[in-house]
């Protein structure tokens, strides 16, 4: 027959609703009804964790386009423009000259690398590889965040039911005192029997004051973790519906390889070690020759330098002697003018162009290649040992939510059971209570034993439809209650 929570008993769900009320302090018309999964969707939409983790997936995305890059030709323009004094080169025409030269100079240049080993083509793989990682790290941290949301969330529900039974404690405790007081007196109680009254009193009271404290101490947590610092919640009580264990369960070794094979945290180990093996194949890719393609082009210009423009006589020039009267022979001499040469014109004839293939082979490099290969080694073990880790770590966890499911149903068959007999004692009670033969102190803890077992019994509730859906999380589902 399946179980249907019973309702609250009239009386104290008045009186415990407006004193928690008044205990947390918060104006009901000012604050916002909360459910579970409203808080979970502002977790992931609003919390830092997760804004962080979507910036690491978009560098990842931009190391993975600047490695695909990498195998494009590089290209670079370097202009230059001086002016010298004294002895100074003239690179239009590599002499020496001693005089003030403006001199503009410009180049272009591009090289491709044709073969390092394989090391441009292993790099995008890592690159690729550690992108996924962080797109599985972002769905790691959307479910820790969504248990801790949950957890944190039923902690309060739990924490409110537990700060109403500690004020009938305090309510009863009081009423103890007085009855003490009474009796002290009328002669009938001792100022130990007092003291004793008392020092519960007290003892209650902080109690109360420790759940409060705790109660507040979660609020923030969760406010922290849906990031919403200044807004006051009120917390609605999620429909559990009927709580169901999986069929299954005894069946560890299927539940833990379908955990394996969903679990984020799982995924970003294995995907981190792939990318540590990567790392071993491009430490290795150094240890090939390189072989690179490149090219130039360029001018240049100097004010320094003439363009010749023609020529004009120069004289006479002694070529010979006639035989026998020994006359002089001379011939007429041309000598070459200059003027100025046009920036355009005198880059245009500077221009330049080079290419050629260049060929590296590592011989000696201080053993750099050679360590950079064992460290890469070791943090691919490094890397293992941290996949067999996120698995047994995983393998302890799903173990241990079966032995809390199956301590959470136990425990609500003890508090199904507590709650039936209390429920007994008070209307017995009850009606003696009303027929005067029983006093208001023993009616009222009565009353107060049964809310215990009323709020007991809700909260093992709790306790086993959460244990239920963590195993149903860590399976791959959402963790929803609606």
């Amino acid at each position: 027959m399946p179980f249907t929570l019973p309702k609250l008993h009239l009386k104290f769900l008045k009186s415990s609703l407006s004193v928690f009320l008044m205990l947390i302090g918060f104006n009901c018309e000012a604050q916002l009804k909360l459910t579970l999964q409203q808080a979970i969707d502002s977790t992931l939409s609003r919390n830092i964790q997760i804004k962080q983790a979507r910036l690491n997936i978009l560098l990842g995305k931009e190391d993975v386009r600047q490695s695909q890059y990498n195998q494009f030709p590089s290209l670079s323009v370097g202009p230059q423009a001086s002016v010298n004094w004294g002895r100074t080169l003239d690179v239009s025409t590599y002499n020496f000259i001693s005089q003030s030269v403006s001199l503009i100079s410009g180049g272009l240049s591009s090289q491709v690398t044709l073969f390092q080993g394989g090391q441009l083509r292993k790099q995008i793989v890592q690159n690729k590889l550690l992108l996924e990682a962080d797109r599985s790290n972002l769905a790691k941290v959307k479910n820790d965040l969504t248990l801790a949301t949950a957890t944190t969330f039923l902690q309060i529900l739990t924490e409110q039911d537990l700060l109403i039974a500690a004020h009938q404690q305090v309510r009863l405790a009081d009423l103890s005192v007085e009855k003490v007081q009474k009796g002290f007196k009328a002669g009938n109680k001792s100022s130990a029997d007092l003291a004793q009254a008392q020092a519960q009193q007290a003892n209650t009271e902080l109690d109360e004051l420790t759940l409060q404290n705790q109660l507040n101490n979660s609020i923030l947590n969760l406010k922290q973790l849906m990031d919403m610092p200044d807004a006051q919640l009120e917390f609605t009580i999620p429909d559990i519906g009927t709580v169901t264990k999986l069929q299954s369960i005894s069946d560890t070794t299927t539940l833990l390889a379908q955990a394996i094979a969903v679990n984020p945290d799982i995924r970003v180990a294995s995907l981190q070690r792939d990318a540590a093996n990567q790392g071993i194949k491009i430490a290795q890719s150094v240890l090939y020759p390189s072989v690179v393609l490149y090219g130039s082009a360029g001018s240049n210009f100097s004010d320094a330098r003439l363009r010749p423009t023609g020529s004009q006589p120069a004289g006479f020039d002694t070529i010979g002697f006639v035989k026998g009267t020994n006359q002089k022979v001379l011939a007429p001499v041309q000598a070459t003018t200059y003027g100025s040469y046009p920036f355009l014109k005198q880059f245009a004839d500077n221009f330049y162009q080079s290419a050629g293939i260049s060929i590296q082979f590592p011989i000696f490099n201080h053993y750099s290649a050679r360590i950079n290969i064992r460290k890469a080694k070791i943090a691919y073990q490094n890397a293992q040992f941290n996949t067999q880790l996120a698995i047994s770590n995983l393998t302890t966890i799903i173990k241990q939510a079966f032995a809390d499911l199956a301590a959470a149903d136990k425990r609500m068959m003890v508090a199904q059971k507590n709650y039936i007999a209390t429920k007994q004692v008070l209307y017995v009670s009850e009606k003696r209570y009303q027929a005067g033969l029983l006093n208001s102190l023993d009616y009222n803890f009565a009353v107060t034993n049964f809310n215990k077992a009323e709020l007991n019994l809700i909260q093992s509730r709790y306790d086993l439809a959460f244990r239920s859906k963590v195993i149903d999380f860590y399976l791959g589902k959402p963790l929803r209650f609606d």
